[in-house]
């Protein structure tokens, strides 16, 4: 394989690459949030009485408390 065989390979793969980020970045902003999630923020103020215990955010901040 010549410099410019491989060159042209490269650029082709590169390309590829960036045409699958863009595709599927794209098709992530689309996806609509699950049920019951639309306005759903983060942080301490919303945070306070959530006791959904598979969230990792719930699971940091009971950490927290019991090391306090």
């Amino acid at each position: 394989m010549d410099q410019r065989t491989a060159f042209i390979i490269a650029i082709i793969t590169i390309v590829a690459l960036l045409i699958v980020f863009v595709v599927s970045f794209v098709i992530y902003m689309r996806t609509p949030a699950p049920k019951g999630c639309e306005k759903l923020k983060i942080g301490p103020k919303n945070c306070e009485d959530c006791d959904v215990e598979g969230c990792m955010i719930y699971k940091e901040r009971h950490k927290e408390q019991k090391e306090e």
